[in-house]
């Protein structure tokens, strides 16, 4: 058995130590939100956060995990008073970000990141810090106003 937090919440998982924390999120706690891309840490649409750090979640072990605390899209604002939305999934509306949608959990994680490290970033840092993560639709205009709005109405 395997001890995380999830989501402010401790779980023990029975899994193989070497599974990927992705399947464990999808499979063995139900979180679907933590998209499988391309299951090579090149699309970021796995992406989490543990401790706090943004994760691809499809390159790392369980194992590697085990007493951290993993947020996902899910756990995304659960903390904020009122049970109020996170600011980033209003601005994700806000701006019509997605299209398919895919990616976007993925992206969300990795702004908030970036939020938590810089509330104000410039557009530059902004393109930097989500380069790592891929939109098929090429919805990347959209992405940076969503960001620029979390930040302006955090």
């Amino acid at each position: 058995m395997i001890d995380l937090t999830v989501n402010a919440r401790p779980v023990q998982v029975d899994a193989p130590e070497d599974t990927a924390l992705l399947w464990v999120l999808r499979e063995h706690l139900g979180l679907t939100g933590t998209k499988f891309g391309c299951g090579a840490g090149m699309c970021g649409a796995c992406t989490v956060h543990v401790d706090g750090i943004p994760t691809f979640a499809c390159l790392t072990a369980v194992g590697d995990v085990a007493g951290a605390t993993v947020t996902t899209i899910e756990g995304l604002g659960e903390d904020l008073n009122g049970g109020e939305e996170h600011p980033l999934k209003r601005a994700w509306v806000a701006e019509q970000v997605p299209q398919c949608g895919y990616c976007q959990s993925g992206q969300i994680m990795r702004a908030a990141a970036l939020l938590e490290e810089n509330p104000d970033p410039s557009r530059q840092e902004i393109l930097e810090s989500m380069s790592t993560n891929l939109c098929r639709c090429g919805t990347y205009n959209r992405i940076v106003k969503a960001v620029q709005r979390a930040a302006r109405e955090a």
